[in-house]
């Protein structure tokens, strides 16, 4: 039996647009929600959520068997990093900030085994290989491994067509929060500066054959790059959905109207 399919990867390759959610609640049950809300990807982050290799482990667990597909960030492209997410059963990696070429091959070979990269052995104890109950895991674990990277800088922009041209690369994303404080523009992704950048780095990406992707809050400039051809959008985070939700409610609840004899559903807890 071979590596279980990459469907996220395969529907990029097929130009299918595939929108996703981040995750950075760091729990495994809020993932589990989630993972059933109708997006095609889940990102897992663990660059800037509190995450570490076991609530990673719990938050894939609580993923399997959903039609969302488990998507990992890692703090940084470390090789051993990378080794132990993809041991634990990750097939698609959101690599981030790479901004040169070298980063790019580099990341290429840490996500391969010998010969064609650095990748350890130890599938037979991972969570990749099902325990080693997957047992030609080896034969073709490589072709199911999704590798993304996040350009988020001036550098990154302009090493962009080379790190896109670069064989083993499925996709590069488009950082806009990090992309916009490297060009002067803290806490401004919508300055018309940096939108111009985001368009063309865009357009670039998909010149080399390769699939751009892009988080964006805002669902008129989210629908505007998936108009641009813009493969893998995310499209909000669950800590944010929490906040607000949680905020409006006690806004809510300050400017209704007691009730004086009405009767309606409620919901029960």
């Amino acid at each position: 039996m071979p590596a279980p399919k990459n469907l996220f990867k395969q529907a990029l390759k097929e130009g299918r647009p595939q929108i996703g959610l981040w995750q950075a609640l760091a729990s495994a049950y809020s993932v589990e929600i989630c993972a059933g809300a109708g997006y095609d990807w889940l990102l897992l982050d663990g660059e800037h959520a509190p995450n570490d290799i076991p609530t990673l482990v719990t938050q894939l667990q609580a993923m399997r068997g959903s039609p969302a597909h488990p998507i990992i960030r890692p703090p940084a492209g470390e090789t051993y990093l990378i080794k132990q997410l993809l041991d634990i059963g990750a097939q698609t990696l959101l690599i981030p900030m790479v901004d040169s070429k070298a980063m790019a091959e580099n990341l290429v070979k840490a996500v391969r085994y010998p010969p064609h990269g650095v990748r350890g052995v130890g599938a037979s104890i991972g969570r990749a290989s099902d325990f080693n109950r997957i047992g030609d895991y080896l034969s073709n674990a490589n072709d199911e491994i999704c590798l993304l990277v996040q350009v988020e800088s001036r550098a990154g922009l302009a090493a962009l067509d080379e790190i896109a041209a670069t064989k083993g690369i499925d996709g590069v994303f488009i950082g806009p929060s990090d992309l916009a404080a490297d060009m002067g523009f803290l806490g401004r992704p919508s300055a018309p500066e940096v939108q111009a950048a985001i368009e063309d780095a865009l357009k670039r990406i998909q010149t080399h054959g390769k699939a751009a992707g892009i988080l964006m809050g805002d669902l008129g400039l989210a629908k505007r790059y998936l108009d641009l051809g813009a493969a893998f959008i995310a499209i909000g985070a669950d800590v944010t959905l929490f906040a607000e939700a949680t905020k409006k409610l006690r806004e809510n609840f300050d400017a209704a109207v007691p009730a004086e004899g009405r009767t309606t559903d409620v919901k029960v807890y």
